[in-house]
């Protein structure tokens, strides 16, 4: 049975036990043996393959390029691999972790979870994986890892916001990817409480890196959780401890970056021995950009080819998204950003825009990773015309099934309102996106399948595609070794025709 853990500020001079502390409460679900259900093992399987599949789509893209350049100054034996290269070639695994987590994460196109914070749960596996290769684990470890990555950040995310206080969503990773790094390595409770501490103490940042005009940090703000996880395993190892009460000391988290001294939440996080089934409750991307615009996509592709004269701007005198309060704030015309409609705004920030998203869905009828945010495409002067017609509003109705707890009720959509020149209206709304377990599409094994597929097209050779997932659907099964071949390697010729930047590990000793 779940339980429910209060968490509050306590001074100083108040003795708070460590049992009493969230940190411990995380050390001790991440070190509770307690064996995946079929069902979420089947999950784990299919985030594997879609991590895979959005870090194939992503090996030729600057930010990719780079964390992979720095890797590759960091040889090591065992080691772990990166994405793209040779699986016989091997990497200090906190440096792995990083490449494979700016692979996986450049696209915004894997999982996503929602609640009072938002996340992408899916930034936990490289961390784990990369330890599960250096240290010589299994397939059933790597799941166990997994399992608790999620299980972990997921509670996180239902309890404490962090955006409301400016704070990017990557604090609840690093503590969460440690955790599932503890449980994949059989650690004891006193040194994953350890790493729980550092990771969280290092990895609190302001969200500016999701504000303005977006930046390639967006892609390495995830990765560098996953790194600073690792390390901190490593030292929590090493006997090295970790600032505390992380979360509930008086000069803590929640003092001083969240709610304040006054500040109180309740996490609930399941009891000893019960399933650890948080990876459930998340969902994955049919589309390359913020998860708030996956139902507007789809509601948007399909009245533009039902009604292909709303396409045209010179047709259009107003178009309004009624939606979600985080929507309209983070996305949508209320987060008062200019570069939202900016036609040379970064592919960041264009996926950030549901203004500039909605007019290319509803133009193109279809999305597409990288055709979608092309320069000519985002400058299409119709294109320009129409996406400066389209604004968000709040509508409380979507802010409280936003922030819902019954999962029939909880929606991440909006209505749209369109008004014609001709004064005609227009109206369409959408709750979920077709992908999402109750859309209209929910993705199952094959749409996973068919995703990998489609973004390894042209970056793997056929049977690297097939090697794969014949491995990944064995997850479980899969021996140590087994483990140290979950990756893809890129087909002959694709990286010498990146970009190789060079920097500081690239200067030759003199």
């Amino acid at each position: 049975m779940p339980y429910t853990h209060h968490l509050r500020v306590h001074k100083s001079a108040e003795h708070l036990a460590r049992p009493d502390q969230l940190a411990w409460k995380l050390a001790e679900l991440a070190t509770d043996p307690v064996a995946p259900t079929s069902e979420v093992t089947d999950m784990v399987i299919n985030r594997v393959i879609d991590n895979a599949s959005v870090a194939a789509a992503s090996l030729t893209r600057g930010p990719g390029a780079a964390s992979r350049a720095q890797a590759e100054a960091h040889p090591y034996t065992p080691g772990s691999t990166v994405f793209g290269l040779p699986a016989g070639q091997t990497f200090s695994p906190e440096w792995a972790a990083w490449a494979n987590g700016v692979a996986v994460r450049e696209l915004d196109f894997h999982d996503t979870f929602l609640a009072a914070e938002y996340s992408h749960p899916g930034d936990n596996i490289p961390p784990v994986l990369a330890v599960a290769q250096h240290a010589g684990r299994d397939g059933a470890a790597l799941v166990r890892g997994i399992v608790t990555g999620y299980e972990i950040q997921v509670d996180l995310v239902k309890a404490i916001s962090l955006h409301q206080h400016k704070i990017d969503h990557v604090a609840h990773l690093g503590p969460s990817a440690a955790a599932g790094i503890g449980t994949m390595l059989g650690l004891d409770t006193e040194t994953v409480f350890q790493a729980i501490g550092q990771a969280l103490h290092t990895t609190t940042a302001t969200r500016q890196s999701r504000k303005g005009q977006i930046s390639t940090w967006k892609a390495h703000a995830p990765a560098f959780a996953g790194k600073i996880a690792v390390e901190s395993v490593d030292r929590a190892m090493r006997g090295q401890t970790s600032p505390e009460p992380i979360y509930e000391g008086e000069d803590g988290v929640i003092a001083w970056l969240l709610d304040g001294p006054e500040g109180a939440y309740d996490v609930v996080l399941p009891g000893p021995g019960a399933p650890r089934t948080g990876i459930l409750d998340t969902y994955t991307k049919e589309h390359s950009a913020e998860y708030q615009a996956q139902a507007i996509i789809d509601m948007a592709r399909a009245l533009g080819t039902e009604r292909p004269e709303l396409r045209d701007p010179a047709n259009i005198a107003s178009i309004v998204l009624h939606t979600s309060h985080h929507t309209h704030y983070v996305i949508g015309s209320g987060a008062n950003d200019p570069q939202k409609y900016d036609p040379t705004a970064s592919r960041e920030t264009l996926d950030h825009s549901i203004p500039y998203i909605f007019a290319v869905a509803l133009q193109d009828g279809a999305w597409h990773h990288v055709d979608s945010y092309a320069p000519e495409r985002a400058q299409r002067p119709d294109t320009v015309e129409l996406w400066k017609k389209v604004t968000t509003t709040e509508d409380p109705g979507w802010t409280r099934r936003y922030h819902s707890t019954d999962p029939a009720e909880k929606a991440f959509g909006g209505r749209v309102v369109i008004t014609t020149t001709s004064g005609e209206v227009v109206t369409r709304e959408i709750a979920v996106a077709d992908a999402h377990p109750l859309g209209a599409r929910p993705f199952a094994r094959a749409q996973y399948v068919a995703k990998f597929r489609t973004l390894a097209d042209g970056v793997l050779e056929d049977k690297e595609i097939d090697r794969f997932l014949a491995l990944a659907e064995r997850l479980p099964e899969l021996s140590a070794a087994e483990v140290r071949e979950l990756t893809v390697v890129a087909r002959p010729g694709l990286l010498s025709a990146a970009p190789a930047p060079r920097g500081l590990f690239d200067i030759e000793a003199r």
